[in-house]
């Protein structure tokens, strides 16, 4: 009988490495090396940037600007540029924003010059399973990775490394055990 409780340990052992939890993220420098100014020629650059990159839940986004500001609007208000209701604001010269959900982001500049001229942009972030090709690893990642990496290129190699998971197995193995010595 010996063998049973062993049994269990391992089944419990097996299946918490069935679904392992991501566990980095990355920050974005916004705009790369032209950080968040009024863009000098295409009114689109931000957004292309945008959608050169791949954001998940729980990454940061850091924009760097000199007498500016940052705003999340919602969609009418971006088409508007419109800056009189925003759902977040920050002036300080280095803002960092975390993405907290899924769904569309909506970035202004607080100057309505600005923002007409093209300094605003769109980040769309993908839900946790999103379509095929949507594990975090996929995709372009031009961003800080805020975790250690094995990966030389620091892209995470697999962000389900399930280094969580293992974590989470060893303490079920330490209580279960603990359990069989006191009953």
């Amino acid at each position: 009988m010996p063998s049973s409780p062993f049994s269990f340990l391992l089944l419990l052992t097996l299946l918490s490495f069935i679904h392992p939890t991501p566990i980095s993220s990355f920050e974005f420098e916004v705009g790369g090396n032209a950080g968040w100014a009024v863009p000098s020629k295409d009114t689109q650059f931000y957004n292309h940037w945008a959608s050169d990159n791949r954001f998940k839940i729980g990454d940061t986004i850091n924009f760097k600007y000199d007498k500016d500001s940052v705003l999340v609007v919602e969609e009418g208000d971006y088409d508007k540029c419109d800056s009189a209701h925003p759902i977040f604001f920050s002036n300080n010269g280095n803002t960092v924003y975390t993405l907290d959900h899924s769904g569309a982001f909506y970035f202004i500049s607080g100057i309505a010059e600005h923002c007409q001229k093209g300094q605003k942009m769109i980040i769309r972030v993908m839900g946790h399973s999103e379509g095929p090709g949507s594990s975090p690893d996929a995709g372009n990642h031009t961003g800080t990775h805020n975790v250690p990496s094995s990966s030389p290129n620091g892209s995470g190699g697999g962000l389900y490394e399930g280094f969580h998971a293992m974590h989470v197995s060893l303490l079920w193995v330490f209580f279960m055990f603990l359990g069989s010595l006191l009953f």
